[in-house]
């Protein structure tokens, strides 16, 4: 499989290419790579090791185009109840994110609703803006209050420190179990002009996405309409952040944010809405094969092909169903050429199969074929599954033409003594 490498995050090239007439080039900077955005990120006490930054500004110089996907969990936490209706109250315009971990205020009632409101109050006076202009994210331990008087402090100190520079403080400061900061940016060369896209995620465990995943933050110049970068920002968490998974829990705070200054003065119109959504998913992508690497405790990025369904939402619903599998996780972690855990999941996962035509892969070698094991290449699969880049590949067997990627990471005992020891 053609790979592209960036940084220490190797990530599958594949489907979803900009057009031959776009040149692409990664670029640093982050979230501040795009024209018009600064950002800081501060140590203000919410995490009790000295020194760990945990809170992060993203401000724009203007009002700029915002859009948002967030968790459809039920217990939503209140900076995504916070943030939802500031999108809505503006109709997509704002200035200023913050955002702090250690803290989730999640489950936290009232309080932890006017906390929220605090946040993007205090960031609002700090900018020089409208407090609905201000969106909130938070990520941490739920149920625990987060204290006004240190976010307050932290977003006074992280104004001041805002900066086109300062990114890669940014990108650590909404870390919580990530073993390593994500971020990625591209400049994108048209014939309409250049404009550049960025963005920084934070995510290691309790990933499952339904809608969005972990915290996101995407930025771009171009001039782009609200709803149009909306629509935008759902089409390519489709194929990024919806495409991965840890653990197969979906959280409280799932949210991802996009931002357009326009400062580059590049349109985003229909006519090169494709391109743009392309963009937006060369650095989705990248930051989402990241939260997969730097799952807790991973030690193998497993990509999940499926094939052969008679239907999207098969092909989608087998992907998700064997990228979450905990028996194929841990026969990866292994080096166990299972292949019977593959079939058994295709045939339970509720998508049309059919097993005299169904085939799995693991690497290039076929295993299972229309019925027939090769026990005989178990060895040669084992040997592939020593390394730290995995495919499996299952064909439910339909003679369908539609197909399906996830990614996902293996399950480690690592992963359980980290989350065994999450609060204590």
């Amino acid at each position: 499989m053609e790979r592209s490498t960036v940084s220490n995050i190797s990530i599958p090239a594949g489907a979803g290419s900009l057009s031959a007439g776009a040149g692409v080039t990664v670029v640093p900077g982050g979230v501040t790579a795009p024209a018009g955005f600064r950002t800081a990120g501060v140590h203000c006490g919410i995490k009790a090791r000295a020194g760990a930054l945990d809170l992060a500004l993203i401000v724009a110089d203007a009002p700029a185009s915002a859009a948002g996907a967030f968790t459809i969990s039920k217990a939503a936490a209140a900076p995504v109840l916070v943030s939802k209706a500031h999108l809505a109250s503006t109709y997509g315009k704002a200035r200023a994110i913050v955002v702090n971990s250690g803290c989730a205020n999640a489950c936290t009632g009232d309080a932890g609703h006017k906390v929220a409101e605090l946040m993007t109050a205090e960031t609002a006076r700090a900018v020089g803006c409208e407090a609905e202009e201000v969106l909130v994210a938070s990520t941490g331990v739920i149920g625990v209050s987060l204290d006004p008087r240190t976010v307050t402090s932290g977003i006074i100190a992280a104004h001041d420190a805002l900066s086109r520079s300062a990114n890669a403080d940014a990108a650590r400061a909404i870390m919580t179990t990530d073993p390593f900061p994500k971020e990625h940016a591209i400049r994108v060369e048209t014939a309409a002009g250049t404009y550049h896209v960025g963005g920084m995620c934070k995510g290691s465990g309790m990933i499952e996405p339904m809608l969005a995943t972990m915290l996101g933050f995407v930025t771009t110049d171009a001039v782009v309409a609200p709803a149009m970068l909306q629509r935008a920002l759902l089409d390519t968490c489709e194929t990024t952040f919806n495409a991965i998974t840890v653990d197969g829990e979906c959280s409280t705070n799932d949210t991802v944010f996009a931002l357009a200054s326009g400062a580059s003065g590049v349109v985003i119109d229909e006519a090169g809405y494709d391109a743009f959504v392309e963009a937006l998913r060369a650095v989705c992508r990248e930051l989402a094969m990241g939260i997969v690497r730097g799952g807790e405790g991973a030690t193998k990025l497993i990509t999940v092909q499926v094939t052969g369904a008679r239907t999207y939402d098969d092909a989608r619903r087998a992907a998700r169903a064997i990228a979450n599998s905990l028996l194929v996780k841990t026969a990866i972690h292994g080096g166990d050429p299972n292949w019977g855990r593959l079939v058994a999941v295709a045939g339970r996962c509720g998508a049309a199969f059919e097993l005299s035509g169904a085939r799995v892969t693991i690497g290039d070698i076929v295993l299972f074929e229309h019925g027939r094991p090769f026990d005989e290449r178990a060895s040669q699969a084992a040997a592939y599954l020593q390394g730290k880049d995995i495919r499996v590949a299952v064909d439910l067997g339909t003679d369908g033409r539609e197909d399906a990627t996830m990614w996902t990471c293996d399950l480690s005992a690592d992963y359980v003594k980290i989350n065994a020891e999450y609060r204590t």
